[in-house]
């Protein structure tokens, strides 16, 4: 059952060094700040956790995986410090899992938009299923997905990353996410996914720890600076956030 929780759910779950990390929210498992800053001390907790080798990430329910950042929140920011704060939630998870030394493997079992993207980009393997479309719709709210693009563009090139912004009302299939390099793999349902899903985890578990932390080194390289980059893109976003033109396309959405 999904949580009704309006700050949101995160729970985690370590067996067989496998942690299974879940988070959850009433409005589509969309993230509010508390839950995004809870999540990335998770992953920051999890790096230094001996007992786990490889982690999964999950949202609540069948349907979507994940609706992006808080709506209410993003009408409510008010001045640059908020928008700034509140735009660094992601840029913190992402850099949590970028660092990581535990691959982190992605169950995206329905529609993922905005940060929904960028949590899935960040992931080093996913499994999705064919219910998995994904969207980048910041741009038409008058903002950008600034803050993910560099993990998004990371996985899936500069080309598909234009494609995605630049069409911010159309969606993506998962096949499209696969093509691209997004997904690794896609199944026809929930139950195809966790099946094979649990047979990857099981096995990646009991794998080299230091040779995974090592891969997960390659496959990260050349993103160190990003604890910078993406801070100044939340500050970006935070600016865009406050313009005339970003609120009168918020209140055509509240609408």
């Amino acid at each position: 059952m999904a949580t009704s929780r309006t700050n949101g759910s995160l729970y985690t779950q370590i067996e067989n060094g496998i942690a299974h990390v879940e988070f959850g929210h009433p409005a589509s498992n969309s993230f509010v700040s508390e839950l995004l800053g809870r999540l990335a001390n998770e992953f920051d907790k999890l790096a230094l956790d001996d007992s786990v080798s490889v982690i999964v990430l999950k949202s609540e329910g069948e349907r979507a995986f994940c609706a992006g950042a808080s709506f209410d929140e993003l009408v409510a920011v008010s001045n640059l410090d908020e928008g700034k704060a509140f735009f660094s939630g992601f840029a913190n998870v992402i850099n949590a899992m970028r660092k990581c030394p535990k691959p982190i493997i992605g169950r995206i079992q329905g529609k993922t938009v905005g940060g929904g993207v960028g949590l899935a980009s960040a992931c080093d393997y996913v499994h999705a299923t064919v219910d998995a479309a994904i969207k980048l719709s910041e741009i038409a709210i008058g903002i950008g997905p600034f803050v993910i693009a560099p993990a998004v563009e990371q996985k899936i090139g500069k080309a598909a990353l234009a494609e995605l912004s630049l069409y911010p009302t159309e969606w993506k299939n998962a096949y499209w996410a696969k093509e691209k390099g997004l997904y690794a793999k896609v199944y026809d349902s929930i139950a195809e996914m966790d099946k094979e899903l649990d047979i990857h985890l099981e096995k990646l578990a009991t794998y080299n720890p230091e040779a995974l932390a090592n891969m997960k080194k390659v496959l990260w390289e050349g993103t160190e600076h990003w604890d910078t980059l993406l801070t100044e893109r939340a500050e970006l976003s935070g600016k865009l956030a406050l313009s005339e033109a970003t609120k009168a396309a918020l209140e055509k959405f509240k609408k």
